[in-house]
């Protein structure tokens, strides 16, 4: 029984899919051999499995030898063009498998048989499949024939490996590349070979396998034959996918769902109904790959904001982060669901826009609640207001980041205060070397709303960061976390008494609109000049 993929097969270079560049050239190369006379006398198909290297080759091979030829659509009656169906019978068309025949011997054979003029057609081609399979000895031995050939002899090589074959054969051939052909002009294709078999086709199961061929159209062929044997005739979605060990799209659309509202429950109820289905863990892996791929593409054409686009693709990033994991692991259910919580429980962002607003109207005010978005930046808090009074906490609320304790411990001795503010800004991210700065201070005071630190002079330069975050709202944050009603900090040199500190630059350190606009800049001070 004959099988789709050999029934099918391009015959003619107009049946040839998705390789509309190399059809239009050898076309054009046939046509201008038919009125010159010449034609060059090798070449070389290279690209992935199942793309029609070795269709095109016989094509070729046919289109040379056709009665009405050289000629891109040759007549398929002549003698010469029947012979060309069955190239095993055919003496005129050499096909040659340099897998098996890869030998020094083989080529110098193939050198000597090349004088042989043809039996009944114009030319003698010769096919040699896998040619970067042949050794360096063999590759040497063939260069002389093919860079001149006799005058009957035509060479068509094929390879999936260019960068193997050796820069001497490309210089002396014709290269044309065969691409992976689309997933739409596949899906187009099988659908075109279900309406030649009679067979009918659910939904969006020819999607499937023509996603499944992954760029080759005899893969694509091949499965579909597989799907039409167990569906007993018909091509059913739910048979492609048990046949493939593809998870159901339902199931893809729930994970990505509870991935973005952060349902870690879910998440694993997911992961323990793959594990019962016997599912490949790779392929789903894959699956919701391509669904958060689209996603993210829906979303960039909807115009979104930053913060949402940023959601996905922070999500999308961590997804491809970890597939290596999975390829490598004994225990994939194990990484599946590693990723999937990490991804639900990423840190979240504050619009950037709430912050500013905050800031135009004089305090940095508590933002709404953001979507979960997978980010490893920092995250952003703006501080309390002040001490508020005890709330009953909300049914379902997104954790915040240093949110105020409702009973903070409470502040007796220096010793205390300095143990409780290292902890504080210790917890801040990015930033937590500055926990050590309160030991460092000789003198600590709370004095609400203001948090005085007074160090001695020559640890100035160990504290430029404190100085520069000072109306850090993270910073603030987690000390209000531990001190209710913090509204400032108030940092002191001893040496800010001498005449040194009064210069200019030290002013505009202290300066709370320059403190303000390098918080919502993100800027730093690398060099301040004088003028005049």
């Amino acid at each position: 029984m004959t099988t789709l993929a050999l029934k099918y097969r391009p015959r003619l270079l107009s049946d040839l899919v998705g390789q509309e560049g190399s059809v239009k050239a050898l076309a054009n190369a046939l046509k201008r051999a038919k009125e010159s006379g010449r034609i060059h006398q090798a070449y070389l198909f290279a690209g992935v499995r199942g793309t029609g290297k070795t269709s095109t080759a016989r094509i070729l091979a046919r289109a040379l030898n056709c009665a009405e030829g050289p000629t891109a659509t040759p007549c398929g009656v002549c003698d010469s063009c029947r012979a060309a169906e069955r190239p095993d019978q055919n003496l005129d068309i050499v096909e040659i498998d340099a897998a098996s025949r890869a030998s020094v011997a083989d080529a110098r054979a193939l050198r000597e048989q090349v004088q042989t003029r043809p039996a009944f057609c114009r030319y003698r081609v010769y096919i040699i499949d896998e040619v970067h399979m042949l050794s360096t000895e063999a590759f040497n031995a063939l260069l002389k024939v093919i860079e001149e050939p006799p005058p009957h002899a035509i060479f068509v090589l094929a390879t999936t490996e260019l960068q193997d074959v050796p820069d001497t054969i490309k210089s002396r051939v014709q290269i044309f590349p065969f691409r992976l052909i689309p997933v739409g002009l596949i899906e187009g294709r099988l659908r075109h070979v279900c309406d030649q078999e009679g067979v009918t086709v659910e939904g969006g199961s020819l999607r499937l396998v023509a996603e499944a061929g992954q760029g080759s159209m005899r893969d694509a062929l091949t499965i579909l034959d597989r799907v039409i044997a167990a569906g007993d005739g018909t091509v059913q979605e739910e048979a492609v996918r048990e046949q493939l060990g593809i998870v159901s799209a339902h199931l893809v659309q729930g994970v990505m769902s509870a991935l973005a509202i952060g349902d870690t429950a879910a998440l694993v109820e997911a992961c323990r109904e793959l594990s019962e289905q016997g599912a490949d863990w790779a392929t789903f892996w894959r699956e919701l790959v391509l669904a958060f791929r689209d996603r993210l593409e829906e979303e960039a054409r909807a115009a979104r904001g930053p913060q949402e686009l940023l959601r996905w693709a922070r999500m999308l990033q961590l997804l491809l982060n970890r597939e290596r994991d999975l390829r490598d692991t004994s225990l994939p259910r194990v990484v599946v669901e590693l990723a999937l919580v990490t991804a639900a429980q990423l840190p979240h962002l504050a619009p950037l826009d709430a912050l500013v607003s905050g800031a135009a109207a004089g305090a940095p005010r508590p933002a709404a609640a953001p979507p979960p978005v997978p980010s490893r930046a920092p995250q952003v808090a703006p501080a309390p207001e002040g001490p508020r009074r005890p709330a009953p906490a909300p049914t379902s609320a997104v954790p915040r980041p240093f949110a105020p304790s409702p009973a903070p411990p409470a502040v007796g001795t220096s010793a205390q205060l300095r143990h409780l503010c290292g902890e504080a800004l210790g917890r801040v991210p990015g930033l937590r070397t500055l926990g050590t700065a309160p030991q460092m201070a000789t003198d600590l005071r709370w004095e609400a709303p203001v948090l005085r630190f007074r160090f001695p002079a020559n640890v100035r330069q160990t504290l430029q960061e404190l100085e520069r975050e000072k109306a850090n709202p993270h910073v603030l944050a987690a000390l209000a976390a531990v001190l209710p009603g913090l509204k400032e900090l108030e940092i002191r040199f001893d040496d800010e008494a001498a005449a040194a500190s009064d210069r200019p630059e030290d002013r505009l350190r202290r300066e709370p609109a320059f403190q303000e606009l390098l918080r919502l800049s993100g800027g730093e001070v690398l060099e301040i000049r004088r003028e005049g």
